[in-house]
């Protein structure tokens, strides 16, 4: 057989497959999660039309939220009541909340689904570890310092969590659950992004930094800061916003590994930056106000910036950095993430 015929052939089939398990075609439904952290509800945004598809009630002071990688299920840290809520994906609502060692902050899943890890901000701090089948809280991670933001790199091999008050960057080994690498900076953490390798595996972590307009870069092979960068500034006769508590908070990295966006609470702006160099290449003025948290689309196209302010999401065109619309939701919303739902 031809080899270029079948290379060919293999990239076109695999074309085929990617649009046949598009969300729309497999009837799954993409949905951008919101929750909202001074009431008592979580809101489901349809990307597709910009509303309101569904709202999770009896979840109050909601903080993070992550969706089950099969989508049958949906993850709330709950501050009222210390726990981990987990959400039925369909019927959207909670079946089980889950004890947590102390006051969550911010959440991911792993993966494969089967770990859950919630960051605890509660003195001594440290990530909950939840297993998903059992629904029960397997261990604590003990961290330095008490934890704002829990990721998982996008390889999954790693769980990175940030402390505001020990300002360190604690990084597990996901496999293992045990401590991989911690490394202390000059500020607290707040929100990060990954940037990958060719093969996948972490090349960067940005990093959000208290009382800092814009982030760090830190490379994950060095463990070490190579560069900081400062969002720009505001453009002649705009004023700075002085609602919120940091100048900078909330980033998201599209899926083809070449765009990083960045909110600014400050300049109440939606930044964007080429990968790898880099380089800012446009700004989103905002509407609503208070530039929380980002979250994008699967495909790049569309991010939501939670404005805990305004109580609404503003939904901005990445290519064009516009904001498109804004979409009322909860009381002072901040957190959110991307999902699909079965």
């Amino acid at each position: 057989m031809n080899t270029l015929w079948m290379r060919r052939s293999l990239a076109v089939g695999a074309a085929v497959c990617l649009i046949t398990l598009s969300p729309q075609a497999a009837g799954k439904r993409v949905v951008i999660v919101q929750t909202n952290s001074a009431g008592d509800n979580v809101h489901l945004i349809d990307p597709v039309t910009n509303k309101v598809m569904g709202i999770i009630e009896g979840i109050e002071v909601s903080h993070g939220a992550a969706v089950a990688p099969d989508g049958s299920r949906i993850y709330v840290s709950d501050e009222a009541e210390s726990t981990l809520d987990v959400v039925d994906g369909k019927s959207l609502k909670v079946i089980k909340k889950i004890p947590l060692s102390g006051h969550p902050n911010n959440i991911a899943v792993g993966r494969d689904g089967r770990r859950v890890y919630v960051g605890i901000i509660q003195a001594p701090g440290g990530v909950d570890v939840i297993d998903t089948a059992s629904m029960t809280n397997v261990k604590t991670m003990p961290t330095k310092g008490t934890i704002h933001n829990a990721y998982v790199t996008p390889d999954g091999k790693y769980v990175v969590a940030g402390s505001i008050v020990g300002k360190t960057i604690n990084v597990f080994d996901a496999q293992t659950e045990q401590h991989a690498w911690t490394l202390d900076m000059d500020l607290g953490i707040r929100p990060m992004a990954f940037a990958a390798n060719p093969d996948g595996s972490t090349k960067w972590i940005f990093v959000q930094l208290t009382g800092f307009n814009g982030f760090a870069v830190v490379d994950f092979a060095t463990r070490k800061e190579v560069k900081r960068i400062q969002n720009p500034d505001l453009p002649p006769g705009k004023a700075t916003v002085p609602e919120g508590s940091d100048p900078s908070h909330g980033m998201a990295v599209t899926a083809d590994g070449k765009t990083l966006v960045v909110c600014s609470r400050l300049n109440n702006y939606l930044y964007s930056y080429s990968l790898p160099d880099l380089k800012p290449i446009g700004g989103a003025e905002l509407g609503g106000k208070g530039a929380g948290w980002v979250t994008l689309t699967p495909d790049g196209r569309t991010a939501y910036v939670a404005n805990p302010v305004t109580n609404d999401v503003s939904v901005v065109d990445v290519r064009s950095m516009k904001e498109v619309t804004r979409i009322p939701v909860g009381y002072v919303p901040k957190r959110n993430t991307t999902g699909v739902l079965q």
